[in-house]
């Protein structure tokens, strides 16, 4: 078990601004604070993914997304609640209650409440997180500290070292106002 001082400490390096990497249920994540822009632009340079694709919020408890969650239909908030923590993102309206460079050119949100103990303890330090897979757009996805170093030599801030959740693929992506399956797991 990773010590709740390393958490502590890379939980500092977001609140400060920066870019980590962080395992997550089936590959290594990069991630940041949703609200720092300078930290969420040079994320995407790092990934080189374009801003109006959108990102994914990670938490460690579905209330932390409250926010965006306190108004939504009773049925739309049970589905989500009935589904986490667990591999399964969501897209959610957002309402413009979050910025552009999370949102992308979407009315909605890829929203995931994690069963993995490092994200969930990690977002209990500094709330939602930033969450795509560690990889520069067209390679795959780090499965291994040693993967995400080489995609990304002395670039990241802070890495917190510790196992994947034991998945095999990352989660499903359903539209929350649909049911469609946009990504299968």
């Amino acid at each position: 078990m990773i010590g709740s001082w390393r958490v502590q400490q890379v939980a500092r390096v977001v609140r400060a601004g920066g870019v980590i990497a962080y395992p997550t249920e089936a590959v290594w994540g990069l991630g940041c604070d949703p609200w720092a822009e300078e930290a969420v632009l040079r994320l995407l340079a790092l990934k080189e993914r374009p801003v109006e694709k959108g990102l994914i919020l990670v938490a460690g408890h579905i209330e932390q997304f409250e926010f965006l969650l306190d108004d939504l239909p009773e049925r739309w908030r049970d589905r989500l609640a009935g589904s986490w923590p667990g591999p399964n993102t969501w897209l959610v309206p957002h309402r413009d209650r979050l910025p552009e460079w999370i949102t992308g050119r979407h009315d909605s949100v890829a929203l995931r409440v994690s069963d993995h103990p490092l994200v969930a303890r990690l977002c209990a330090l500094t709330g939602p997180l930033v969450s795509t897979s560690a990889n520069p757009a067209g390679r795959p996805a780090a499965r291994s500290r040693l993967r995400v170093e080489q995609y990304f030599p002395q670039q990241l801030d802070a890495v917190l070292n510790g196992p994947l959740g034991g998945r095999r693929n990352p989660s499903l992506i359903r539209d929350l106002r649909s049911g469609e399956i946009i990504r299968p797991a």
